[in-house]
């Protein structure tokens, strides 16, 4: 039997919520909790948005939510506290979100093993009688819970205030650690114009170019990025946002002139390890494109692209120049 009771098991969940830096920033709140289940509110603001043209939510911040709600769920099955982090991510896009529309995920951890989590969820918009995306993911329990020694000291952690206002006003933000490779020394741009996309605006992501394979994008660190304060490690969720904007924009560069953003319709991360406290890197390889879809694969590292922190594919809409 589960140690929690309903208004423990609430209690709970507010204080894990209220412990990752970038769930406080994004103002997620806690909806509602029950054995192994629980329901996220991401409030609506501009800084979500995806594709300004069209008003749509960046599909990352579904995953950033997904992944948050998926977590407490498993805390909300677990008998007894543990340490546990995200094995692997699916998310479906079932329908385009609105932007400037919150977005809720209900979320239910069906299975617990005595080594892994298993989760589903759905994610709706109020006002649409269908959800917007479904979410299924693992979970590895008894991880680490001790402090990383492979980063230097961090600074202190902002207060809700300071993160929330950082979040809404991204600025631009000096690299905090340089990647050492060839990419490194060639000139960085920002990966997008100004306004075209919010959500990419707050990631701060910029692009190096290569000679012999596509771009390499950056995302530099920022405190409010971090998902786990104790390792310190970054949110998976951001890592998911970050490398699904890396292919969007990979197809942008390997397609001149497309008529539109390409659109996500799926998803999926595997988690290599835990990402630090620093730059982010992305290099991404189209493995199939048709006149309507394509298939995308990318690689997210920070000290080595030989040991990435993650791997993804996602398949993507491809605009008509008739759309």
């Amino acid at each position: 039997m589960s140690i929690f009771t309903g208004n423990h098991r609430q209690a709970w969940a507010e204080a894990f919520i209220a412990g990752i830096p970038y769930a406080v920033a994004s103002g997620m709140t806690l909806v509602e909790t029950g054995p192994g289940q629980a329901s996220l509110l991401l409030p609506a603001r501009s800084t979500w948005t995806g594709d300004a043209e069209r008003q749509l939510i960046h599909p990352g911040c579904l995953s950033v939510l997904a992944d948050t709600a998926c977590g407490v769920a498993v805390g909300c099955a677990l008998e007894e506290l543990e340490p546990f982090a995200t094995l692997d991510l699916r998310m479906d896009y079932l329908r385009p979100p609105v932007a400037e529309t919150d977005l809720v995920c209900r979320a239910e951890c069906h299975r617990l093993s005595r080594s892994v989590a298993f989760v589903r969820g759905e994610l709706t918009q109020p006002g649409q009688s269908e959800p917007v995306a479904t979410v299924y993911a693992t979970f590895m329990r008894a991880t680490a819970a001790t402090r990383r020694q492979d980063v230097p000291a961090q600074t202190p952690r902002p207060t809700p205030s300071q993160a929330a206002s950082t979040l809404m006003s991204p600025a631009s933000i000096e690299p905090s650690q340089v990647f050492t490779s060839v990419a490194a020394d060639l000139p960085e741009t920002l990966a997008v114009p100004t306004g075209r996309s919010p959500y990419v605006d707050f990631l701060n992501v910029h692009q190096q170019p290569q000679i012999d394979a596509g771009p390499v994008f950056r995302m530099p660190y920022k405190p409010e990025l971090i998902g786990n304060p104790v390792l310190p490690a970054l949110h998976g969720g951001i890592l998911a946002g970050f490398g699904e904007t890396a292919m969007i924009l990979h197809l942008l560069a390997t397609n001149p002139g497309m008529a539109g953003i390409p659109r996500s319709v799926d998803f999926a991360i595997a988690y290599m390890r835990s990402a630090k406290p620093i730059d982010t890197f992305a290099q991404s390889t189209t493995v199939r494109q048709g006149n309507r879809v394509a298939l995308v694969m990318v690689s997210l590292w920070q000290d080595d692209p030989q040991r990435p922190v993650v791997q993804a594919r996602g398949h993507f809409l491809m605009p008509r120049d008739d759309a």
